[in-house]
């Protein structure tokens, strides 16, 4: 398909039916040459599944796609790619045990010579792009050894270098900074000169800063459509989860009085060998939230795999209820009472081919409740599945289709569920909304303001100021791999924060 500049793109009609679930009903959208639209609704009410259906990823069931008035139909991702479309997806779609001048290389038949890759001129096209749009990547760097953050900027360096005139965003600022997330919507501002863009988003305050218009989808349909000015944020919340929402504060005081989790002089290497924290220092209390924020990158990913016993602790102490947890196994740490949600909830969190039920048992099964001997006590399992389900409003067709198959904000609520059910004696969130939507959130922040008032010590590791600010009693800002400064949260701002987190302090 030969490549135009596309100045409209519309749907009409588009219906997609999965079994038992109708993931998109009749979906009416449009969008202009040069204009920015955004979509908004909660998890799984069809905004991905339609976005996948203008890639080529799926088939529309019904309806049509029509681009400068005319209809077209994508079978694959090629042939969108060949229209000028392009997508960077909310679960990245990298191979990780290639670099990311790999990654890009894999879907430009232009750097693809008979018995010959041209990486030289790949790499000079990544640094181009990342020059010109202030998106710094490194073509060598293998993707397992990047921050989510980190991966988040590749994908969009690779969708820009394959050409894409029309993009689409899904979740794009989910793992950036406050800062960062100024600029790329300063960045997409001036980019809607050149293209069109849609971004999909659940920061509500992002989409009023960037849209032209804005469609809101609910369980499938389109439940408003019109310009982004006309409505407020509440407004628009309001729209897309059917209910006022009102986020929970941490009303309590910034007081310890017995330490829980103490870390002491940390050092952790990160994948490149480098010191990913060096000397880091911080103590979380019972019934006390801490806050951790930072710029991805800066030793939290290595510190999350550090309490959790996944990465080897090169020197310096945790103490956990004063026993040393340094370098025991995970399965030691799980059954001394560390309770961690993971960053990346589809890898880490759960097994994606398990069933709903086996992930909510996944660090429990050989306890006594749910296993005698070799054999699983299969009732038990599906009575705890099921009491987890009502309790957490976990949204699935049935608690036996796989973990993976169910939304973000459900998988992160399977998450949660098991390892709340556990009554841990501390809990390491690491990132635990990145994106989900408001109704989401509520519900998490909601649950983990219920542990710290059951004495719970949380220790939460976030990029979301508002997030920090609402939940914590302490904030500490990691930069470089050390505590740069903690301030008690009624002290704290989102200035103060942004500026210690680029490694500036203020000068008194």
């Amino acid at each position: 398909m030969k490549q135009e500049q596309i100045r409209e793109l519309r749907t009409i009609g588009i219906t997609k039916r999965f079994p038992g679930i109708l993931a998109c009903d009749s979906i009416d959208i449009d969008v202009g040459e040069h204009e920015i639209l955004a979509i908004v609704g909660e998890n799984g009410a069809g905004k991905t599944t339609l976005m996948n259906m203008l890639m080529g990823l799926y088939q529309p069931d019904e309806g049509k796609i029509l681009i400068n008035g005319r209809e077209t139909r994508f079978r694959t991702p090629v042939d969108a790619y060949a229209a000028g479309i392009g997508m960077v997806h909310q679960h990245f779609m990298l191979v990780p045990s290639m670099t990311v001048a790999e990654n890009v290389l894999l879907g430009m038949r232009t750097y693809q010579k008979f018995l010959r890759l041209d990486m030289a001129g790949v790499k000079r096209r990544i640094e181009e792009i990342s020059s010109r749009y202030g998106l710094p990547v490194q073509p060598d760097a293998y993707i397992w050894q990047l921050s989510v953050g980190e991966q988040q900027r590749v994908e969009l360096v690779k969708t820009l270098c394959l050409g894409a005139r029309f993009l689409i965003l899904d979740e794009p600022t989910s793992a950036l900074t406050p800062q960062e997330t100024d600029e790329l919507i300063a960045l997409l501002k001036r980019m809607s000169s050149d293209m069109s863009i849609i971004f999909i988003s659940h920061k509500l305050a992002e989409v009023t800063a960037l849209s032209d218009r804005v469609a809101i989808l609910r369980q499938g349909r389109v439940v408003y459509r019109g310009s982004t000015s006309e409505k407020s944020i509440a407004q628009l919340a309001a729209l897309m989860t059917g209910h006022e929402v009102n986020l929970p504060r941490n009303e309590g005081l910034d007081s310890c009085e017995e330490p829980v989790l103490a870390i002491d002089e940390l050092r952790v290497r990160s994948d490149r060998g480098f010191w990913a924290l060096d000397g880091f220092s911080l103590t979380t209390c019972k019934g006390e939230i801490v806050g951790l924020a930072g710029v991805a990158g800066n030793g939290q990913r290595e510190l999350a795999d550090a309490l959790s016993g996944l990465r080897h602790v090169d020197a310096g102490s945790i103490r956990f209820l004063g026993r040393e947890i340094a370098n025991l196994s995970p399965r030691q740490i799980i059954e001394a009472g560390l309770g961690y949600v993971p960053e990346d909830r589809t890898t880490e969190g759960i097994v994606p081919a398990f069933s709903v039920q086996d992930n909510l048992v996944l660090k429990d099964v050989r306890a006594a409740r749910f296993s005698r001997g070799p054999f699983l006590k299969l009732d038990a399992i599906k009575r705890n599945a099921e009491d987890l389900r009502e309790r957490y409003d976990i949204r699935c067709a049935s608690l036996a289709v796989p973990a993976g198959s169910l939304s973000g904000g459900n998988i992160q609520k399977v998450i949660l569920a098991r390892e709340i059910a556990r009554k841990p004696a501390a809990l390491v969130a690491v990132y635990p909304t990145r994106g989900l939507d408001l109704g989401a959130v509520e519900f998490i922040h909601a649950r983990l303001l219920e542990l710290k008032s059951q004495g719970t010590s949380v220790l939460l590791i976030s990029e979301e100021l508002d997030e920090l600010l609402d939940l914590s009693d302490r904030i500490a800002v990691i930069y470089k791999g050390r505590i740069l400064d903690i301030l008690p949260a009624h002290q704290a701002t989102r200035q103060k924060l942004g500026l210690l987190m680029a490694g500036i302090r203020e000068v008194a």
